[in-house]
């Protein structure tokens, strides 16, 4: 069975940090592109960051300097390092893997608070 499992959201005051981490299982393909976006209430799902294959990232400018997407291949498992939290950080977020297709995990919530 194809799946995402997330973890590492929570409750965290404005300057904190958290580490969230997305590892994929029964995905037989080759990862291509690991990433996490965020959906905050009201509000569109937008992109956070995006790593490639290769190490490539791409970074919102919103979260630039402060949070830090890396992967391990060996264990299909995307990681965010999320410091400097800010309220307007508040969001779902869901990690994204494109192989053949797209696939998303279930969301975690992550919630700073001033």
């Amino acid at each position: 069975q194809e799946q995402l499992v997330e973890s590492g959201g929570g409750l965290v005051q404005a300057g904190g940090s958290l580490n969230l981490s997305c590892a994929a299982s029964g995905i037989s393909f080759s990862i291509n592109t690991m990433g996490w976006y965020r959906q905050a209430p009201g509000k569109q799902r937008e992109l956070v960051a995006t790593i490639r294959t290769g190490g490539i990232t791409n970074t919102a400018d919103s979260v630039k300097g402060r949070f830090t997407i890396s992967r391990d291949n060996a264990k299909n498992t995307v990681y965010l390092q999320m410091n400097g939290l800010k309220p307007e950080d508040t969001a779902v977020y869901y990690c994204y893997f494109r192989a053949i297709r797209e696939y998303w995990g279930q969301g975690t919530q992550v919630t700073v608070s001033s």
